[in-house]
């Protein structure tokens, strides 16, 4: 992706899969299936050597679909054009960025420090965020994809949590003849939210979703359940739900930019003694004041006697399938800017020109220049 190409197509593209760096990573950017279409098409694919190990994919299972395997990041990053990884950039992939290549994945630059954006800008490079990927019917497949995921884990992680011996309230998620189920309060309806929504009442619980969407509510009732509580955000409504909800769902999105504060300190204060929050919008910042980024390893903390539970990375707890998962939503528009170059592809497909961070260095989305105090230009006036 270096020069632009014709648009009829670019020939062979070296297209590299990293290991992921970052704390408790398991996932991996595309999984050995990926790796053997976009061969199939004619191109190469190196992957970094123990990329797919935690996902219980081998090396040798990359080789047999036709990748190449090295041995150290540089070869990823500074010898292909299209770099395919899952989380955002580290800071010791900054001397790795490879000048005018482009690299794809959950970027959330918006919460970037100023050296990896000033390193982007200095050497032209073009991010495409997984995340920003919309098609023209609003569907965000990519997001959507790991947000199923995530929403799925939700419930699984606040059963766990609610339980006497994780410092919960001591209940059972779903009740039993007699006895009240708990209550699940879901802020957002959208992907996330809806998936959270459906597996808690599912397994018994009584469950209030909250947006500020009436259409996304009312698709909340029409695919999840007419069960299902739904209501506006309001203060007064945020404020009553959260004081008698057992568990705290945070599920609000705002694809480029941060999560706004939808639950204030005060509010959490007044929560249920032994009471969970789980923040899944906490890779964009959380949408709950008493949010702080935890990891797999130490996933909760406990203030205000409320039990927190804010991994960015939840669904890197599930990484075989969450890898799987990316990698078959992924995989039309990896392929497509494999095969058209990135001016072809940004040229002919609208839901690419809206996933960029960057092009060629230049800030293009206005959410994540907003966040990051930085001048950007719509992506228009530069193809």
């Amino acid at each position: 992706m270096a020069r632009p190409r014709p648009a009829g197509g670019v020939g062979k593209v070296r297209i590299g899969v990293p290991r992921e760096t970052r704390h408790d990573e398991h996932r991996v950017g595309l999984t050995p299936f990926g790796a053997g279409r976009l061969v199939e098409l004619g191109h190469d694919v190196l992957v970094e050597s123990g990329a797919g190990r935690d996902s219980h994919f081998s090396d040798e299972d990359y080789a047999a679909r036709g990748a190449r395997i090295v041995h150290t990041a540089d070869e990823v990053y500074l010898g292909t054009d299209l770099v395919c990884q899952v989380g955002p950039l580290s800071a010791e992939e900054i001397d790795r960025l490879r000048p005018e290549g482009t690299i794809c994945g959950f970027l959330h630059l918006a919460l970037a420090g100023p050296e990896l954006v000033e390193a982007v800008e200095a050497r032209e490079v073009s991010l495409v965020g997984y995340e920003l990927l919309q098609t023209d019917d609003g569907r965000r497949p990519l997001l959507e994809a790991l947000s199923e995921l995530g929403g799925q884990l939700a419930v699984h992680t606040a059963a766990q949590l609610l339980t006497r011996t994780a410092g919960g309230r001591g209940l059972l998620l779903g009740g039993v003849p007699g006895i009240p189920p708990a209550t699940v309060v879901v802020l957002g309806a959208g992907t996330a939210g809806r998936a959270t929504a459906r597996l808690a009442l599912a397994a018994g619980a009584h469950v209030i979703v909250m947006d500020e969407r009436l259409d996304a509510l009312r698709r909340t009732m029409q695919e999840v359940s007419r069960d299902v509580v739904t209501a506006v955000p309001s203060a007064r409504n945020i404020e009553r739900f959260c004081a008698i909800a057992d568990v705290l769902v945070g599920a609000v999105a705002v694809p480029g930019g941060r999560s706004p504060y939808v639950v204030p300190e005060p509010i959490v204060r007044r929560m249920k003694p032994g009471s969970v929050i789980i923040d899944l919008a906490i890779d964009q910042g959380g949408c709950v004041e008493t949010s702080r980024p935890t990891t797999l390893r130490e996933p909760t903390y406990e203030l205000h006697g409320v039990i927190h539970h804010c991994v960015p990375n939840l669904t890197a707890n599930v990484p075989r399938t969450a890898s799987r998962a990316l990698t078959i939503a992924a995989l039309p528009w990896i392929s497509t800017l494999a095969e058209r170059g990135l001016e072809g592809a940004l040229g002919e497909h609208a839901a690419l020109r809206r996933s960029l961070y960057t092009y060629r260095g230049k800030l293009v989305n206005r959410r994540a220049a907003e966040a990051l105090g930085r001048p950007w230009q719509p992506i228009d006036r530069l193809l």
